[in-house]
Protein backbone atom coordinates (compact mmCIF):
# COMPACT_ATOMS: atom_id res chain seq x y z
CA UNK A 1 0.00 0.00 0.00
CA UNK A 2 1.27 3.46 -0.64
CA UNK A 3 0.64 5.84 1.78
CA UNK A 4 1.37 10.05 1.32
CA UNK A 5 0.92 12.85 3.86
CA UNK A 6 -0.12 16.43 2.10
CA UNK A 7 0.30 19.53 3.63
CA UNK A 8 -0.66 23.08 3.98
CA UNK A 9 -3.30 23.96 5.06
CA UNK A 10 -4.57 20.19 5.88
CA UNK A 11 -3.04 17.10 6.47
CA UNK A 12 -4.78 13.54 4.95
CA UNK A 13 -4.24 10.78 7.30
CA UNK A 14 -4.43 7.36 5.66
CA UNK A 15 -4.25 4.23 7.56
CA UNK A 16 -2.66 1.01 5.83
CA UNK A 17 -5.76 -1.13 3.96
CA UNK A 18 -5.98 -4.87 3.59
CA UNK A 19 -8.83 -6.50 1.50
CA UNK A 20 -11.19 -8.02 3.71
CA UNK A 21 -14.52 -9.12 4.19
CA UNK A 22 -14.49 -7.85 7.93
CA UNK A 23 -15.76 -4.46 8.88
CA UNK A 24 -12.43 -3.13 8.79
CA UNK A 25 -12.76 0.89 7.63
CA UNK A 26 -10.26 3.16 5.97
CA UNK A 27 -10.15 6.14 7.94
CA UNK A 28 -9.58 9.19 5.72
CA UNK A 29 -10.06 12.36 7.21
CA UNK A 30 -8.92 16.03 7.60
CA UNK A 31 -6.98 17.94 10.13
CA UNK A 32 -7.44 21.94 9.98
CA UNK A 33 -4.83 23.63 11.58
CA UNK A 34 -6.23 27.17 10.68
CA UNK A 35 -9.56 27.81 10.45
CA UNK A 36 -12.86 25.63 11.35
CA UNK A 37 -14.81 23.39 8.42
CA UNK A 38 -18.21 23.03 8.56
CA UNK A 39 -18.52 19.91 5.83
CA UNK A 40 -16.63 17.51 3.42
CA UNK A 41 -16.70 15.41 0.87
CA UNK A 42 -14.21 12.57 -0.64
CA UNK A 43 -13.32 11.38 -3.87
CA UNK A 44 -11.90 8.48 -5.91
CA UNK A 45 -11.13 8.62 -9.35
CA UNK A 46 -13.19 12.11 -9.86
CA UNK A 47 -15.99 10.22 -8.40
CA UNK A 48 -17.92 11.58 -5.10
CA UNK A 49 -17.62 8.40 -2.09
CA UNK A 50 -20.89 8.21 -0.35
CA UNK A 51 -23.55 10.77 -0.22
CA UNK A 52 -22.10 13.97 -0.94
CA UNK A 53 -21.06 16.65 1.67
CA UNK A 54 -21.40 15.20 5.38
CA UNK A 55 -20.51 17.23 8.40
CA UNK A 56 -18.17 14.23 9.39
CA UNK A 57 -14.74 14.30 8.53
CA UNK A 58 -14.09 11.07 8.27
CA UNK A 59 -15.10 8.35 5.75
CA UNK A 60 -15.59 4.64 7.07
CA UNK A 61 -15.38 1.67 4.50
CA UNK A 62 -16.68 -1.55 5.56
CA UNK A 63 -15.27 -3.62 3.38
CA UNK A 64 -12.63 -2.90 0.44
CA UNK A 65 -11.34 -5.08 -2.30
CA UNK A 66 -8.72 -5.50 -4.46
CA UNK A 67 -10.80 -2.94 -7.15
CA UNK A 68 -10.90 -0.46 -4.51
CA UNK A 69 -7.41 0.25 -4.67
CA UNK A 70 -6.86 3.96 -6.81
CA UNK A 71 -6.76 7.44 -5.91
CA UNK A 72 -8.34 9.45 -3.31
CA UNK A 73 -8.86 13.16 -1.85
CA UNK A 74 -11.19 15.14 -0.28
CA UNK A 75 -12.75 18.86 -0.19
CA UNK A 76 -13.72 20.99 2.66
CA UNK A 77 -15.95 23.79 2.84
CA UNK A 78 -15.50 26.64 5.68
CA UNK A 79 -17.82 28.92 7.16
CA UNK A 80 -17.01 31.87 5.05
CA UNK A 81 -18.00 29.62 3.04
CA UNK A 82 -15.15 28.64 1.05
CA UNK A 83 -14.38 25.37 -0.79
CA UNK A 84 -10.85 23.56 -0.67
CA UNK A 85 -9.45 20.75 -2.06
CA UNK A 86 -6.49 18.08 -0.90
CA UNK A 87 -4.03 16.71 -2.73
CA UNK A 88 -4.66 12.88 -4.08
CA UNK A 89 -3.37 9.63 -2.36
CA UNK A 90 -2.86 6.31 -4.11
CA UNK A 91 -3.79 3.34 -2.18
CA UNK A 92 -3.42 -0.05 -2.87
CA UNK A 93 -5.83 -3.34 -1.35
CA UNK A 94 -3.99 -6.09 -1.16
CA UNK A 95 -5.61 -9.52 -1.47
CA UNK A 96 -5.75 -12.49 0.66
CA UNK A 97 -4.75 -15.58 -0.91
CA UNK A 98 -6.91 -18.67 -1.35
CA UNK A 99 -6.18 -21.11 1.79
CA UNK A 100 -7.12 -24.51 2.59
CA UNK A 101 -9.21 -26.47 -0.38
CA UNK A 102 -11.29 -29.14 0.54
CA UNK A 103 -14.06 -31.00 -1.53
CA UNK A 104 -16.89 -32.45 0.31
CA UNK A 105 -20.00 -34.56 -0.67
CA UNK A 106 -23.24 -34.61 -0.18
CA UNK A 107 -24.71 -37.13 0.67
CA UNK A 108 -21.52 -37.37 3.16
CA UNK A 109 -19.13 -40.11 2.60
CA UNK A 110 -19.53 -40.09 -1.32
CA UNK A 111 -22.05 -42.90 -1.37
CA UNK A 112 -24.79 -42.29 -3.42
CA UNK A 113 -27.49 -44.92 -4.90
CA UNK A 114 -28.32 -44.74 -8.68
CA UNK A 115 -30.60 -41.83 -9.65
CA UNK A 116 -30.11 -39.71 -6.69
CA UNK A 117 -28.54 -36.02 -6.38
CA UNK A 118 -25.11 -35.59 -5.87
CA UNK A 119 -23.67 -32.55 -4.72
CA UNK A 120 -19.82 -31.88 -5.00
CA UNK A 121 -19.36 -28.87 -2.41
CA UNK A 122 -15.91 -27.13 -2.92
CA UNK A 123 -14.58 -24.54 0.13
CA UNK A 124 -12.03 -22.72 0.96
CA UNK A 125 -10.96 -21.40 4.91
CA UNK A 126 -9.47 -18.46 3.90
CA UNK A 127 -9.61 -16.20 0.96
CA UNK A 128 -10.69 -12.58 -0.59
CA UNK A 129 -12.29 -11.44 -3.86
CA UNK A 130 -13.52 -13.31 -6.75
CA UNK A 131 -12.46 -16.92 -6.64
CA UNK A 132 -12.45 -19.54 -9.53
CA UNK A 133 -14.15 -22.97 -8.52
CA UNK A 134 -13.40 -25.79 -11.05
CA UNK A 135 -14.32 -29.29 -10.52
CA UNK A 136 -12.64 -31.83 -11.68
CA UNK A 137 -13.07 -36.30 -12.50
CA UNK A 138 -10.51 -38.41 -12.65
CA UNK A 139 -6.98 -38.67 -12.09
CA UNK A 140 -6.00 -36.98 -15.44
CA UNK A 141 -8.43 -34.33 -14.57
CA UNK A 142 -11.39 -33.72 -16.91
CA UNK A 143 -12.53 -30.58 -16.38
CA UNK A 144 -16.71 -30.45 -15.58
CA UNK A 145 -16.97 -27.15 -14.58
CA UNK A 146 -15.75 -23.34 -13.57
CA UNK A 147 -17.72 -21.27 -11.87
CA UNK A 148 -16.43 -17.77 -10.45
CA UNK A 149 -18.15 -15.48 -6.77
CA UNK A 150 -17.46 -13.73 -4.32
CA UNK A 151 -17.46 -16.51 -2.07
CA UNK A 152 -16.15 -19.29 0.26
CA UNK A 153 -18.14 -21.71 -0.63
CA UNK A 154 -19.37 -23.38 -4.02
CA UNK A 155 -21.24 -26.23 -5.31
CA UNK A 156 -21.66 -28.45 -8.43
CA UNK A 157 -24.70 -30.45 -8.58
CA UNK A 158 -25.51 -33.86 -10.58
CA UNK A 159 -29.51 -34.47 -10.21
CA UNK A 160 -29.39 -37.83 -11.12
CA UNK A 161 -26.76 -39.77 -10.39
CA UNK A 162 -25.40 -42.83 -13.20
CA UNK A 163 -23.75 -45.72 -12.65
CA UNK A 164 -21.26 -44.41 -15.00
CA UNK A 165 -20.08 -41.34 -12.23
CA UNK A 166 -18.61 -43.08 -10.00
CA UNK A 167 -15.10 -42.19 -10.24
CA UNK A 168 -12.43 -39.74 -8.28
CA UNK A 169 -13.63 -36.04 -7.87
CA UNK A 170 -11.37 -33.38 -6.70
CA UNK A 171 -11.70 -29.17 -7.34
CA UNK A 172 -9.40 -25.83 -7.44
CA UNK A 173 -10.06 -22.67 -6.03
CA UNK A 174 -8.01 -19.44 -7.96
CA UNK A 175 -7.84 -15.60 -6.72
CA UNK A 176 -5.58 -14.25 -8.53
CA UNK A 177 -2.74 -15.93 -6.43
CA UNK A 178 -2.44 -19.58 -8.24
CA UNK A 179 -4.84 -22.22 -8.25
CA UNK A 180 -4.78 -24.21 -4.85
CA UNK A 181 -6.02 -27.69 -4.81
CA UNK A 182 -8.07 -30.39 -2.62
CA UNK A 183 -7.57 -33.94 -2.16
CA UNK A 184 -9.21 -36.48 -4.07
CA UNK A 185 -12.62 -37.87 -3.19
CA UNK A 186 -14.10 -41.45 -3.87
CA UNK A 187 -17.75 -41.37 -5.20
CA UNK A 188 -19.44 -44.54 -5.00
CA UNK A 189 -22.63 -45.37 -6.93
CA UNK A 190 -24.74 -48.25 -5.67
CA UNK A 191 -26.92 -49.79 -8.09
CA UNK A 192 -30.11 -52.12 -7.41
CA UNK A 193 -30.50 -55.40 -8.65
CA UNK A 194 -32.25 -55.99 -11.73
CA UNK A 195 -34.49 -58.70 -12.03
CA UNK A 196 -32.54 -62.16 -12.21
CA UNK A 197 -33.14 -65.28 -14.20
CA UNK A 198 -32.97 -68.48 -13.12
CA UNK A 199 -31.80 -71.37 -14.60
CA UNK A 200 -32.12 -75.16 -14.14
CA UNK A 201 -29.52 -77.68 -15.35
CA UNK A 202 -30.50 -80.94 -15.18
CA UNK A 203 -28.31 -84.49 -16.28
CA UNK A 204 -30.31 -85.52 -18.95
CA UNK A 205 -33.30 -84.81 -20.96
CA UNK A 206 -36.09 -86.68 -18.59
CA UNK A 207 -35.57 -85.53 -14.71
CA UNK A 208 -36.01 -88.54 -12.18
CA UNK A 209 -36.15 -88.89 -8.73
CA UNK A 210 -32.64 -89.26 -7.28
CA UNK A 211 -31.09 -87.30 -9.80
CA UNK A 212 -29.24 -83.89 -8.59
CA UNK A 213 -30.16 -80.42 -10.21
CA UNK A 214 -28.12 -77.31 -10.37
CA UNK A 215 -29.71 -73.88 -9.94
CA UNK A 216 -28.09 -70.96 -11.23
CA UNK A 217 -29.17 -67.40 -10.39
CA UNK A 218 -28.33 -64.51 -11.88
CA UNK A 219 -28.73 -60.58 -11.88
CA UNK A 220 -27.35 -59.04 -14.53
CA UNK A 221 -26.97 -55.25 -12.95
CA UNK A 222 -26.40 -54.38 -9.12
CA UNK A 223 -24.17 -53.44 -6.81
CA UNK A 224 -22.12 -56.30 -4.51
CA UNK A 225 -22.58 -58.32 -2.62
CA UNK A 226 -25.79 -59.29 -3.52
CA UNK A 227 -27.67 -62.21 -1.36
CA UNK A 228 -29.25 -65.17 -3.46
CA UNK A 229 -32.64 -67.08 -2.45
CA UNK A 230 -33.60 -69.77 -4.15
CA UNK A 231 -37.63 -71.03 -3.84
CA UNK A 232 -39.66 -74.61 -4.91
CA UNK A 233 -43.21 -73.37 -4.41
CA UNK A 234 -42.39 -70.62 -2.60
CA UNK A 235 -40.87 -72.70 0.05
CA UNK A 236 -37.12 -71.59 0.72
CA UNK A 237 -34.57 -74.46 -0.62
CA UNK A 238 -31.52 -72.27 0.84
CA UNK A 239 -29.63 -68.96 0.00
CA UNK A 240 -26.07 -67.73 -0.57
CA UNK A 241 -24.24 -64.73 -1.16
CA UNK A 242 -22.16 -63.05 -3.96
CA UNK A 243 -19.48 -60.50 -2.61
CA UNK A 244 -18.12 -59.94 -5.91
CA UNK A 245 -21.42 -59.81 -7.47
CA UNK A 246 -22.40 -62.30 -10.42
CA UNK A 247 -24.67 -65.59 -10.20
CA UNK A 248 -24.79 -68.40 -7.76
CA UNK A 249 -25.36 -72.07 -8.08
CA UNK A 250 -27.56 -74.60 -5.68
CA UNK A 251 -27.41 -77.89 -5.95
CA UNK A 252 -30.78 -79.78 -5.39
CA UNK A 253 -30.77 -83.94 -5.19
CA UNK A 254 -34.42 -84.34 -5.98
CA UNK A 255 -37.06 -86.45 -4.88
CA UNK A 256 -41.23 -86.70 -5.59
CA UNK A 257 -41.96 -83.90 -3.97
CA UNK A 258 -39.62 -81.61 -5.79
CA UNK A 259 -41.68 -81.26 -8.38
CA UNK A 260 -43.05 -78.10 -9.15
CA UNK A 261 -42.59 -74.05 -9.76
CA UNK A 262 -39.11 -72.67 -8.98
CA UNK A 263 -37.81 -68.96 -8.27
CA UNK A 264 -34.66 -67.08 -6.99
CA UNK A 265 -34.41 -63.98 -5.38
CA UNK A 266 -31.42 -61.18 -5.72
CA UNK A 267 -31.35 -58.44 -2.96
CA UNK A 268 -28.52 -55.59 -1.94
CA UNK A 269 -29.91 -53.77 0.15
CA UNK A 270 -31.70 -51.44 -1.83
CA UNK A 271 -34.65 -53.58 -3.03
CA UNK A 272 -35.16 -57.40 -3.73
CA UNK A 273 -35.95 -58.70 -7.32
CA UNK A 274 -37.69 -61.69 -8.09
CA UNK A 275 -37.25 -64.23 -10.71
CA UNK A 276 -39.48 -65.49 -13.49
CA UNK A 277 -41.06 -68.82 -12.31
CA UNK A 278 -39.56 -71.86 -13.83
CA UNK A 279 -41.59 -75.39 -13.87
CA UNK A 280 -39.84 -78.59 -12.92
CA UNK A 281 -41.62 -82.29 -13.72
CA UNK A 282 -40.14 -85.13 -12.22
CA UNK A 283 -40.41 -88.41 -14.10
CA UNK A 284 -41.21 -91.37 -11.20
CA UNK A 285 -39.23 -94.90 -11.84
CA UNK A 286 -41.11 -98.16 -12.74
CA UNK A 287 -40.47 -99.85 -9.66
CA UNK A 288 -41.46 -96.72 -7.58
CA UNK A 289 -44.49 -96.82 -9.47
CA UNK A 290 -45.45 -100.69 -8.60
CA UNK A 291 -44.03 -100.50 -5.02
CA UNK A 292 -46.84 -97.45 -4.89
CA UNK A 293 -49.93 -99.55 -6.85
CA UNK A 294 -49.36 -102.70 -4.31
CA UNK A 295 -49.08 -100.09 -1.53
CA UNK A 296 -52.61 -99.19 -2.54
CA UNK A 297 -54.22 -102.49 -3.51
CA UNK A 298 -53.32 -103.89 -0.06
CA UNK A 299 -54.76 -100.75 1.17
CA UNK A 300 -57.93 -101.65 -0.27
CA UNK A 301 -57.80 -105.26 0.52
CA UNK A 302 -57.62 -104.41 4.01
CA UNK A 303 -60.14 -101.86 3.73
CA UNK A 304 -62.41 -105.00 1.70
CA UNK A 305 -61.72 -107.37 5.01
CA UNK A 306 -62.71 -105.25 7.67
CA UNK A 307 -65.86 -104.51 6.27
CA UNK A 308 -66.24 -107.81 5.43
CA UNK A 309 -66.02 -108.90 9.45
CA UNK A 310 -67.86 -106.31 10.54
CA UNK A 311 -71.07 -107.39 8.19
CA UNK A 312 -70.33 -110.92 8.99
CA UNK A 313 -70.38 -110.14 12.92
CA UNK A 314 -73.55 -107.99 12.42
CA UNK A 315 -75.39 -111.12 10.61
CA UNK A 316 -73.94 -113.40 13.35
CA UNK A 317 -75.70 -110.72 15.97
CA UNK A 318 -78.87 -110.74 14.18
CA UNK A 319 -79.38 -114.58 14.18
CA UNK A 320 -78.28 -114.84 17.58
CA UNK A 321 -80.63 -112.51 18.77
CA UNK A 322 -83.55 -113.90 16.45
CA UNK A 323 -83.12 -117.79 17.82
CA UNK A 324 -85.01 -118.55 21.24
CA UNK A 325 -83.00 -118.89 24.00
CA UNK A 326 -82.77 -122.13 25.83
CA UNK A 327 -84.74 -120.86 29.06
CA UNK A 328 -87.64 -121.05 26.93
CA UNK A 329 -90.25 -123.88 26.36
CA UNK A 330 -90.54 -125.39 23.53
CA UNK A 331 -94.23 -125.30 22.62
CA UNK A 332 -96.29 -128.27 20.50
CA UNK A 333 -96.48 -127.28 16.89
CA UNK A 334 -99.99 -126.16 16.31
CA UNK A 335 -102.66 -128.22 14.54
CA UNK A 336 -104.34 -127.14 11.34
CA UNK A 337 -108.15 -125.97 11.58
CA UNK A 338 -110.31 -129.63 10.85
CA UNK A 339 -112.18 -129.26 7.79
CA UNK A 340 -115.28 -130.42 9.24
CA UNK A 341 -116.93 -131.13 12.44
CA UNK A 342 -119.98 -132.80 13.70
CA UNK A 343 -121.68 -133.42 17.07
CA UNK A 344 -122.98 -136.69 17.07
CA UNK A 345 -124.81 -136.63 20.51
CA UNK A 346 -126.77 -133.48 20.10
CA UNK A 347 -129.90 -132.16 18.34
CA UNK A 348 -129.13 -128.83 19.57
CA UNK A 349 -127.65 -126.39 17.84
CA UNK A 350 -124.15 -124.69 19.81
CA UNK A 351 -123.07 -121.08 20.00
CA UNK A 352 -119.54 -121.18 17.73
CA UNK A 353 -116.89 -120.83 20.29
CA UNK A 354 -112.80 -120.49 19.71
CA UNK A 355 -110.44 -122.79 20.68
CA UNK A 356 -107.06 -121.68 21.17
CA UNK A 357 -104.05 -123.38 20.92
CA UNK A 358 -100.48 -121.90 21.72
CA UNK A 359 -97.80 -122.39 18.87
CA UNK A 360 -93.89 -122.26 19.66
CA UNK A 361 -91.98 -118.91 21.15
CA UNK A 362 -90.59 -116.56 17.92
CA UNK A 363 -88.71 -114.26 20.24
CA UNK A 364 -87.96 -113.76 23.68
CA UNK A 365 -91.27 -113.91 25.94
CA UNK A 366 -93.76 -113.27 22.70
CA UNK A 367 -95.90 -116.19 22.17
CA UNK A 368 -98.13 -116.53 19.25
CA UNK A 369 -102.03 -118.40 19.49
CA UNK A 370 -104.30 -119.68 16.82
CA UNK A 371 -107.96 -119.66 17.47
CA UNK A 372 -110.02 -121.89 15.51
CA UNK A 373 -113.96 -121.55 15.07
CA UNK A 374 -115.62 -124.87 14.32
CA UNK A 375 -118.96 -124.63 12.39
CA UNK A 376 -121.59 -126.50 14.01
CA UNK A 377 -123.81 -128.77 11.49
CA UNK A 378 -127.97 -128.44 12.86
CA UNK A 379 -129.89 -131.22 11.65
CA UNK A 380 -133.90 -131.61 12.10
CA UNK A 381 -135.34 -133.50 15.00
CA UNK A 382 -137.65 -135.76 12.66
CA UNK A 383 -135.11 -137.14 10.70
CA UNK A 384 -133.58 -140.33 11.81
CA UNK A 385 -129.79 -139.51 12.00
CA UNK A 386 -127.86 -142.41 10.61
CA UNK A 387 -126.47 -145.25 12.40
CA UNK A 388 -122.97 -145.10 13.14
CA UNK A 389 -120.47 -146.14 15.71
CA UNK A 390 -121.21 -143.46 17.89
CA UNK A 391 -124.25 -145.00 18.86
CA UNK A 392 -121.98 -147.25 21.16
CA UNK A 393 -120.04 -144.73 22.51
CA UNK A 394 -120.45 -142.43 25.78
CA UNK A 395 -122.92 -139.22 25.48
CA UNK A 396 -121.48 -137.41 28.24
CA UNK A 397 -118.45 -136.93 26.19
CA UNK A 398 -118.11 -134.45 23.24
CA UNK A 399 -116.74 -136.21 20.53
CA UNK A 400 -114.51 -134.50 17.40
CA UNK A 401 -113.24 -134.97 13.84
CA UNK A 402 -109.84 -133.93 13.70
CA UNK A 403 -107.62 -133.56 10.60
CA UNK A 404 -105.06 -135.94 10.33
CA UNK A 405 -101.64 -134.38 9.92
CA UNK A 406 -99.86 -135.18 6.88
CA UNK A 407 -96.09 -134.70 6.13
CA UNK A 408 -96.63 -131.39 4.51
CA UNK A 409 -97.58 -129.98 7.74
CA UNK A 410 -94.40 -128.43 9.10
CA UNK A 411 -94.15 -126.50 12.17
CA UNK A 412 -93.67 -122.88 10.27
CA UNK A 413 -90.83 -122.07 13.43
CA UNK A 414 -88.43 -123.64 11.17
CA UNK A 415 -89.21 -121.07 8.47
CA UNK A 416 -88.14 -118.41 10.77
Amino acid sequence: MEQKVLVSPWKVQIQPLVETYADFGAPLHFVNQQEPLVQFRFFRYGRVLGQGWNKSSQLQVAAVWREDSGSYWCEAQTAAPRVMKSKGICIHVQRVPVHDVRLETQPPGGHVAEGEKLVLVCLVTQATGDINFLWYRGALGLNLETKTQRSLTAKLEIPAVRESDADQYYCTADNGYGPSISTLVNVTVTIPVSQPVLTLRAPGAQVLVGDTVELHCEAQRGSPPILYRFYCNDVTLGSSSAPSGGGMYFNLSLTAKHSGNYSCEADNGLGAQRSEVVTLNITVPTEDRIDLTSVVIEGLFGILGLITVVLLFCCWLKRKIGQPSARDPVRSPPLPPPRESTYLNTTTPKQRQPIYENVNVVRGDEVYSLAYCMQQEWQPATAEPPRTCADDKDFSVIYSGVKKVTIMDVDYENDI
